[in-house]
């Protein structure tokens, strides 16, 4: 009797190892949770196109924005652990959870509904002005931010997101008060500093370079702990004086309950990608260096940037209230 349950259960599974084993068998998806032109679109098209080779099916790319990325990263979290919807995210990732509980409502998704694929890229933050804005340094921009609090307005990719909690961050060193204006991803925040809807951006480096490069927009500093190597001349907060340090980051992420196998067969194709020439010609012509992680040091990587972002939400509290 033994023999024949044993043989029905391993007659069970063979179906779902040998699927587990073929995966995959059909189109990939991979949500980014915000509009095209910023730092999750720019990295996740090309990572996606070189990814296609190695799993022999296409990666189709979705922009499904809202909540400064939170709907996305949600409709990721609630999808079916099967491997067929992957997550380009950012580091907000760790912010909304935190910032929902601050605010009193039950969060749409916990950190611990994803299984970490890899890290792709992480640059700090860079603020940036228009190059016909009053402000040549980052003194100057600050002394006009005390002498008219509320006065000086910036964009974000939504409340919450890294470009609204990267600001925060830094005018709460500086003791200063900026109004936030929140669009619906990073690249039309960049299109709205760009239109001289707002004066002043937090912005990912790949989102920006370009424009600074081309003359239309002028960065005052960086929230790194060194100078960019691609803006070498461009000063860090702390270096002026300002405890204010942010990252953004971009990685791949799956439903925690994918199993292994499939999670080990996207972070053997994200590797290749990402160590490709092809995707690192790509992430050179935007002026992104490729600071590949795999799952494990990603795990590590996420924990302690995760734990930094937490201690830092909590004593900003309520970040709209002060609007």
């Amino acid at each position: 009797m033994m023999r024949i349950i044993l043989a029905a259960l391993l007659a069970a599974a063979a179906p779902v190892a040998s699927a587990q084993d073929a995966y995959p068998t059909k189109p990939v998806t991979m949500i980014v949770p915000f509009p095209p032109g910023g730092v999750a679109d720019i990295v996740g098209r090309p990572l996606a196109a070189v990814m296609e080779k190695s799993l022999k099916q296409p990666v189709v790319v979705l922009n499904r924005t809202g909540a400064g990325g939170a709907v996305g990263m949600s409709a990721v979290a609630k999808s079916a652990p099967d491997g067929y919807t992957i997550l380009m995210g950012l580091s907000s990732i760790s912010v909304f959870p935190v910032s929902d509980r601050i605010n009193g409502k039950t969060p749409s998704y916990e950190m611990k509904d994803f299984a970490p694929i890899a890290l792709v890229t992480a640059d700090p933050t860079v603020l940036v002005v228009r190059t016909d804005s009053p402000w040549r340094t980052l003194a100057e921009f600050v002394a006009t931010a005390k002498a008219h609090p509320d006065k000086i307005n910036y964009s974000s990719a939504g409340i919450y997101s890294t470009l609204h909690v990267a600001m925060e961050i830094f005018a709460d060193a500086a003791g200063i008060k900026l109004f936030h204006v929140p669009y619906q991803g990073g690249g039309p925040a960049v299109t709205a500093l760009l239109g001289g809807q707002v004066h002043a951006l937090a912005s990912g480096p790949a989102a920006a370079i370009a424009q600074i490069k081309g003359g239309k927009m002028r960065a005052l500093a960086s929230w790194g702990t060194e100078r960019l190597k691609l803006l070498p001349e461009i000063p860090t907060f702390k270096e002026l004086g300002y405890n204010a340090e942010f990252y953004i980051w971009s990685g791949v992420f799956v439903p925690a309950a994918t199993p292994g196998p499939v999670q080990q067969r996207l972070r053997a194709a994200v590797g290749q990608a990402a160590n490709s020439a092809e995707f690192k010609g790509a992430m050179d012509k935007v002026s992104t260096p490729v600071s590949y992680l795999d799952a494990s040091e990603f795990r590590k990587y996420w924990d302690r940037d995760a734990a930094r972002l937490k201690a830092i939400l909590e004593k900003l509290g309520r970040i709209e209230d002060k609007k």
